[in-house]
């Protein structure tokens, strides 16, 4: 049900990135008219302001600032978010003393019997430990609980694939050692059958976080609503969410109605391995539900893991033996379930880190029979890839019927690059190994294979802030900082491509044909940026302010 309305607006005095044959060939048109959230017109200053004050319009001047279509993330989890990094930030803390100070701190700051949660923890502080005193590996609860004697502590990894608890977390939780799940995951223990505190894959650390106390129902809202808010101060007016639930949709419907939803999105439904054919029919049965600025219809699998614990899906196993596993114990029944999804007419959105899980989802996806007039699937991720993957999603893109969207779509995310090291010594690297490492983030390759690239941030994993994400995929190297090493640089792309990458080419992903333009007709989401986001290099994109973020007509925020 839609239950708000599109605002009136136009804006004039703009340099417009129309992300349509208009920009080269018409520089005299500088003003959007937007009424009842749709662009009206294109036209002169003169003219679009006239028109506006006919039908009392509020006209805003941006004074030679560019206006782009609204920046929408192509992967991110802002609900999850909401509820994630209300812990303390551990990014950035590379030894276990800095984390347990940070711990300690937090620890005299919360009341008795409170838990205390954690985010953007690093594996790397438990590897130089492990090697610095010849100690067993991996992450260790006890390493941590002195920091906060008796409490709860209960952190996440920044890569959203590993959780730690502490003894009294894990005894809250009821986790005394291990246990069998339908997917991949695991809670490790040592030897003699104790945990470690270690959990490995959300099945695993939901028990953990589930034993937590939850937010109101309220706060919750109210949370979710604040965190839109974050997102539109850095240009986003949008995003794919995928790790969507009912609540998700409970919530966005929620705050519709109350007025307060600012972000424009589409919701993926985490689809569990152990979920039964009953399950899939119930979504299928709900696939319609939508309002004004929300929809669902789409799906979340996982194929594999991730690289650092050894649980993404590689052709040959990674330098510790692991990576040949996949996420499903039956991959035959993956297929089935992507067919289910496929034939109901849903978009799906496979996560495949390692390259065999690339391949193996592609295989899939080849299988599927073709739909008319509906976009294809995304491979989410797609960390490495041989050269005979990128020849696999070139074959994928040339079945695709002429003048159609690709039969897949690659959404990657080049600034998880950041943990990277130029020497190969971080955990991803040394994973992979040697060489094998400068496969990753291929996304030069991806766009001349002809498959249609959408950037990301897969939030909160990595900064939501899309001019960071653009700046890494033009860079591939720290913004700002002359002297970084540069990942790959064959694979950089241009500033025209980072943007399309996050406005026109996710719109087509989508099927989407009134978004990611600015054109007559099409959705009035736009971006305003105080500088050119393609004229100004990578290392000043991130500092480029954002003067007005604009979703469906209405100004959801001003710098």
């Amino acid at each position: 049900m839609h239950t708000t309305t599109g605002g009136d607006l136009a804006v004039i005095g703009a340099r417009l990135r129309t992300n349509t044959d208009r920009d080269a060939a018409d520089t005299a048109v500088t003003a959007v008219l937007i009424r009842d959230g749709r662009i009206a017109a294109l036209g002169d200053d003169d003219t679009i302001r006239a028109a506006a004050e006919e039908h009392g319009i509020e006209v805003r001047d941006v004074a030679g600032a560019t206006v782009t279509p609204g920046l929408f993330d192509g992967h991110t989890h802002p609900h999850w978010a909401a509820e994630v990094t209300a812990g303390i930030d551990l990014g950035g803390l590379g030894t276990l003393d800095e984390l347990r100070a940070a711990i300690a701190a937090e620890h005299e700051r919360l009341p008795e019997g409170a838990w205390l949660r954690g985010w953007n923890l690093e594996y790397e502080p438990f590897e130089h430990a492990a090697h610095d005193t010849g100690g067993p590996g991996g992450l260790r609860g006890a390493l941590l609980e002195d920091a906060a004697p008796g409490r709860p502590v209960a952190l996440i990894c920044y890569d959203l694939h590993t959780a730690l608890g502490t003894a009294p977390a894990l005894a809250a939780a009821g986790i005394t050692g291990a246990r069998d799940f339908d997917d991949a995951s695991e809670i490790v223990v040592d030897a003699d059958g104790t945990p470690t505190g270690e959990l490995r894959e959300p099945t695993a650390y939901n028990l953990l976080f589930a034993a937590a106390p939850q937010a109101s129902p309220d706060a919750e809202r109210d949370a979710l609503r604040d965190m839109f808010r974050r997102l539109a101060a850095t240009g986003l007016t949008g995003g794919a969410i995928m790790d969507g639930k009912e609540r998700t949709v409970e919530l966005l419907g929620e705050l519709e109605a109350r007025g307060e939803l600012d972000h424009r999105v589409t919701v993926h439904h985490w689809h569990a391995v152990g979920d039964t054919d009953d399950d899939v029919a119930r979504v299928i049965a709900a696939k319609d539900r939508r309002g004004r600025l929300w929809q669902t219809g789409a799906i979340k699998l996982f194929s594999d893991g991730v690289i650092d614990t050894g649980t993404a899906w590689l052709h040959t196993p990674d330098s510790c033996g692991d990576g040949r596993s996949a996420f499903w114990p039956s991959w035959e029944r993956f297929a089935e379930v992507v067919r289910a999804y496929h034939d109901a007419g849903m978009l799906i959105a496979t996560h495949a880190v390692g390259d065999y899980a690339v391949s193996r989802v592609l295989d899939v996806y080849a299988s599927l029979p073709a739909r008319a007039s509906l976009p294809f699937h995304s491979i989410e991720h797609l960390e490495v890839l041989s050269d005979a993957d990128v020849e696999q999603l070139r074959d994928c893109a040339a079945s695709g019927d002429a003048g159609t969207v690709a039969r897949v779509t690659a959404s990657m995310q080049p600034l998880h690059m950041q943990w990277r090291a130029a020497d190969h010594s971080d955990g991803w690297a040394a994973r992979l190994g040697e060489g094998r490492d400068e496969t990753g983030y291929r996304v030069r390759d991806v766009i001349e294979a002809g498959v249609t690239l959408v950037l990301g941030s897969d939030w909160p994993v990595a900064q939501y802030d899309p001019r960071i994400g653009m700046a890494w995929a033009r860079g591939r190297h720290t913004p700002g900082d002359a002297s970084a090493h540069v990942f790959e640089p064959s694979q950089r792309l241009s500033g025209e491509e980072a943007l399309l990458a996050y406005t026109l080419w996710p719109a087509r992903a989508r099927g989407h044909a009134d978004r990611g333009v600015l054109a007559e007709g099409a959705v009035a989401d736009l971006t305003v940026w105080g500088a050119d986001p393609v004229a100004v290099s990578p290392d000043e994109l991130p500092e480029v302010p954002i003067r007005l973020t604009v979703v469906d007509g209405r100004v959801v925020f001003e710098g």
